[in-house]
């Protein structure tokens, strides 16, 4: 995970985050992660798999999607890089740090679910989360969901 505590402007300022990144011009989602895990830590990914399609509604930055992976890598992780401080969290105290709401939905998912899944997650100006959907179902008010037969 990286803090992200060195970027001026940042809207993750202080905040616990994944490594990536956006698209560069011609370049797969896949090369992206690639790219991005190397250059934000040291290291290179050996296995990747797609777990989740994140589609985020922020009217404060602009509407943007999420291609979430994991994966395993080989080589040393440095503990610093341009955007934050990288450190390996326990799976038990991710949801112990500064995370975004919506962050706390699709987390638990990367524990409970081997499929891909689609979640779209809402935030109103001002950066509060609103609510949620997970593979097209009916929509959750934030932080929990109340549908009876939905698995989340």
């Amino acid at each position: 995970m990286m803090n992200r505590v060195r970027k001026q402007n940042d809207e993750n300022q202080g905040k616990w985050i994944g490594v990536g990144g956006h698209l560069e011009e011609d370049e797969s989602p896949e090369e992206c992660i690639r790219r991005e895990v190397l250059e934000e830590t040291g290291a290179r990914l050996t296995q990747w798999k797609l777990r989740g399609i994140l589609t985020f509604i922020l009217p404060d930055w602009g509407n943007e999607m999420t291609f979430l992976y994991t994966g395993k890598a080989e080589g040393d992780i440095r503990e610093e890089c341009d955007e934050g401080i990288l450190q390996w969290i326990p799976k038990e105290r991710i949801m112990d740090l500064p995370l975004w709401e919506g962050d706390r939905v699709f987390l638990p998912l990367l524990q409970t679910r081997e499929d891909c899944f689609s979640l779209k997650l809402v935030y109103e100006k001002g950066g509060r989360f609103v609510r949620y959907s997970l593979d097209g179902q009916a929509e959750c008010a934030a932080p929990g969901c109340d549908h009876e037969g939905t698995e989340h």
